[in-house]
């Protein structure tokens, strides 16, 4: 059984006698920062400096770190010992700060979390997924922050998208006018503006659903190798590109409606200036 030990001194001691031949296995980013490959003996020590009482080992395996949102911030080293062999290091004798238990079926976790409860007091049993709530308010946080922080972005575009629109219009008064006078009604003027606002709206949310999945791989490739971690920072799903281009559609119809029925509704000779 292998569990993962991180208050150790690990000392490359290359010069000493072979004493053992047992393994351990240390994650990813430990062998990139110690220069440590699979076959180096090391001796491993509670206390950095203890020499005299370390165990020589061989590293067996370099694991890959998991995408633990809890753990990216955190900068912890991660061994993996043999049971007994981590007892002897820590001095923890029989003793574990926390364990996990494995159940066969999902109607049997609250059955065991409450005879686990109820054997002795000083510790308490919780399920998976409640640990992973706890350990994820902050980022959770940061997600409420971030839709807040869409919204406003959405509200003040809209504006934006409106205030284009009705300058992109008044710049075509007189076609406007001149469409009129030829006998073209005015739904079919409200309708050319609209399809061509609904135009310009699909291509603009296309552009940028391509800037924010370039933008998403160079989050993910810089805070990758910054902590060192398989976890996804950025990611561009489908119901993602969905809400956008839906929005950017509505928007788009919504400013092409409001800029166009403001000037179908003015006399053509008004448009014109007269």
């Amino acid at each position: 059984m292998l569990l993962p030990f991180l208050a150790f001194a690990l000392i490359l001691q290359a010069s000493l006698p072979q004493t053992s031949q047992r393994t351990i296995a240390i994650d990813e980013a430990f062998a990139a920062e110690a220069h440590l490959k699979v076959g180096d003996r090391v001796a491993i020590a509670a206390r950095p400096g203890a020499s005299a009482a370390a165990d020589m080992v061989v590293i067996g395996a370099i694991v890959r770190r998991g995408a633990d949102p809890s753990q990216v911030a955190r900068g912890d080293f991660v061994a993996r010992l043999h049971l007994d062999q981590l007892q002897r290091i820590s001095g923890y004798g029989d003793r574990v700060d926390r364990f996990a238990i494995a159940t066969r079926r999902s109607g049997d976790i609250d059955r065991t979390l409450l005879r686990i409860n109820h054997v002795a007091f000083g510790f308490r049993a919780y399920r998976s997924s409640d640990i992973a709530v706890e350990t994820s308010r902050t980022f959770q946080v940061v997600s409420r922050f971030h839709r807040a922080i869409g919204v406003i972005t959405i509200v003040a575009s809209s504006i934006f998208l409106l205030c284009i629109m009705v300058l992109k219009v008044e710049e075509r008064r007189r076609d406007i006018a001149a469409l009129r006078l030829m006998g073209i009604s005015r739904s079919s003027v409200v309708r050319s503006i609209i399809i061509e606002a609904a135009v310009v709206a699909v291509l603009g949310s296309m552009l940028g659903v391509v800037l924010g999945w370039a933008t998403s791989l160079f989050v993910n490739w810089h805070y990758q190798a910054l902590y060192r971690t398989p976890l996804y920072f950025s990611i561009v799903t489908p119901p993602v590109i969905g809400l956008a281009v839906s929005l950017s559609l509505i928007l788009g119809v919504g400013a092409g409606v409001l800029a166009s029925m403001r000037l179908v509704r003015t006399p053509p000779l008004e448009l014109f200036g007269r």
